[in-house]
């Protein structure tokens, strides 16, 4: 070969498009005027978007989600309801039968596009489904913006996931993922999977909104109100300031947030308190015995907002809305639409740290929920589950605050219906195998992390996790990295264990030989997940010893935990079914040894790890 053709051929491969280029992200600045005709659950929507395109790419067609589309009867949403049947999300349906299939034509969801256009330039589009495919009339090149106008009507849905009119404790509208959104474009492409009911993801965008809506309606949303002395509810001193339709206009805008939620309904109360060193929290509720539990939340709400600050990094907003409305729990920019009607303060006050927690993982550290909603989900999960135990600690003591994750994963283990977490969001077939994968696989991951590298460890590379990526588009790869560099461990391999398959650990003491001046142990891997080992002695005076077994493909072993000191063993290769190992401990110096004294292994058969001396 000629030494110009192999320097050429040496310059193509190194900028082979497999090799990932640098970091990028896309940004929308949205200014919407919106008319709402509450009598009929329809309104007007007028929008402008200016879109900038920080890729190396030039841009030919953009994409929009229209999620409302979804709730109809034949709708894709509606199919995959009915083909899951009992398997499928029980919000969905009614005895099995989807839910969408009988909505009325009236009630049906719908955003009408009229018309968008590009600089001022007409577009074609297509609709398909709750996506809509905009061809440009000029491309957007690299490190430039474009604007975007359009006009849409749309009709407020049936309340049956999230969105919609009149929800089951009586809330008018529930206003979510309402507005033509343009979907995130990145290094895999165009963010455009259709809207099945699960997860969601979007640019960072700024917001300007203009709601015009009958004067005595409130609304809470996420965001800042500019203009609280014209309307209803935030300021006892307003004076509500009407058009010639007897219409309140209210004027919200919120910066660098995923999307824009709101509620309105008439029987709306505001109430508002300050987080130390923290954001201002309103609650949008109605007030009755019924929502008795959220004056009781408030002071757990502090606590929670400081703790989360403090454990994984700062919270970046100036507010944060708690709103009675959708379905459940979900999380939006600033705010989240929850149901009021709570049974306990505990369980009211669980479902708001979990949904204000997204705030953290979903919407700072903005992953894809749609492609991996383990990231989200679990991340969130874990931080509910640790800070919830210190608020409420258990009647019965408990040996770390994911005890009952942790059972509750050993469980469906075992009912042969996991599927892998790395599955996206939408095409898990069964709704418990989904939750088990994204919320309890998703949290184990940290939990499972943390007994590999110690928890300090574990603490320090969510905190700059944290750091590099609020206010970004990370995705596990970047977390993996920052654990690798932090620990100089390779974690790959748990990665791949535990993320893309259904294997299980299973560790076991196999047999104990008692000797005049030692003890010596085995041990055996009965499952496929191999890990490493922490091995520990309680002594007849009560004493504990601990030992540590790395696993060889970890290359770097843990060097301190919280859990004790212990001395390292030679290492486990994690081909090898059986280890052996001698403790200068005799038979009438141990009351019980075993794997895992701190019961943070995800071990599915956990009686075989413990042996107790009688």
């Amino acid at each position: 070969m000629k030494k110009g053709i192999l320097i050429l051929f040496l310059l193509i491969f190194s900028i082979s498009p497999a090799q990932k280029g640098p970091y990028y992200q896309q940004f929308a600045k949205y200014k919407m005027e919106i008319d709402v005709d509450a009598a009929q659950f329809t309104y007007q929507g007028k929008q402008t978007l200016t879109y900038t395109n920080n890729s190396p790419d030039e841009l030919k067609t953009v994409y929009f989600h229209l999620y409302w589309n979804a709730f109809k009867a034949g709708s894709m949403m509606d199919q995959r309801v009915q083909s899951q049947g009992k398997n499928g999300d029980g919000r969905l349906q009614q005895n099995g039968i989807s839910r969408l299939a009988s909505i009325p034509e009236n009630e049906e969801g719908a955003q009408n596009i009229h018309w968008i256009r590009q600089n001022g330039k007409n577009l074609k589009f297509e609709i398909q489904e709750t996506i809509m495919k905009v061809e440009l009339a000029e491309p957007i090149k690299p490190n430039s913006s474009t604007t975007f106008t359009m006009e849409w009507d749309a009709v407020i849905p049936k309340q049956i996931r999230r969105a919609g009119r009149n929800n089951r404790e009586g809330i008018d509208m529930s206003m979510s993922q309402w507005y033509p959104k343009i979907a995130e474009y990145d290094y895999d492409g165009w963010a455009t999977f259709d809207y099945i009911g699960r997860e969601f993801h979007a640019p960072f965008a700024d917001f300007e909104v203009n709601i015009n809506i009958d004067k005595d309606y409130i609304i809470g949303a996420g965001g800042i109100l500019e203009n609280p002395s014209e309307v209803k509810g935030y300021d006892p001193q307003a004076k509500i300031k009407t058009n010639n339709q007897n219409k309140a206009t209210w004027k919200w805008t919120a910066k660098n947030i995923l999307d824009f939620a709101w509620a309105a309904d008439k029987d709306y109360t505001v109430e508002s308190f300050t987080v130390l060193d923290g954001p201002k929290i309103y609650y949008v509720y109605q007030k009755s015995g019924k929502t008795a539990f959220w004056e009781l939340s408030k002071p757990y709400v502090q606590k929670f907002f400081q703790l989360m600050n403090a454990t994984f990094g700062r919270y970046a907003y100036p507010t944060y809305s708690f709103v009675q409305g959708g379905d459940g729990g979900m999380e939006y920019g600033m705010t989240t639409l929850i149901l009021g009607e709570a049974k306990s303060l505990e369980g009211l006050v669980g479902l708001m740290f979990h949904e204000a927690g997204h705030m953290w993982f979903q919407q700072m550290i903005a992953t894809n929920e749609s492609t991996k909603p383990w990231l989200d989900e679990g991340f969130t999960s874990y931080a509910e589950n640790m800070i919830m135990h210190q608020l409420f600690p258990p009647e019965t003591p408990q040996p770390h605050p994911f005890t009952s994750s942790l059972n509750r994963y050993i469980n469906f283990t075992k009912t042969g219906k996991e599927s892998p977490a790395v599955w996206l969001a939408d095409h898990h077939d069964d709704g418990g195998a989904y939750g088990i994968a994204s919320y309890y696989k998703g949290e184990l991951f940290l939990v499972q992390l943390g007994y590999i590298v110690g928890e300090e460890n574990l603490s320090a590379i969510l905190k700059e996790f944290f750091q590099q990526w609020k206010m970004k588009h990370p995705t596990d790869r970047d977390f993996l990295h920052i654990a690798q560099k932090h620990t100089g461990m390779d974690l790959k391999w748990f990665h791949h264990y535990w993320i893309n398959t259904t294997k299980t650990i299973d560790y076991a003491v196999k047999n104990v030989e008692y000797g005049s001046n030692s003890t010596t142990v085995t041990l055996s891997n009965k499952g496929s997940v191999p890990m490493p080992i922490d091995f520990s002695i309680l002594t007849s005076d009560k004493k504990v010893i601990n030992y540590h077994i790395p696993m060889n493909m970890t290359r770097v072993w843990k060097k301190k935990d919280i859990y004790g000191d212990f001395e390292t063993l030679k290492y486990w290769p994690w081909t090898q079914q059986e280890y052996t190992f001698n403790i200068p401990y005799t038979k009438d110096q141990i009351a019980a040894l075993g794997i895992d004294f701190s019961q943070r292994l995800a071990d599915v058969n956990p009686e075989d790890n413990f042996v107790e001396n009688k």
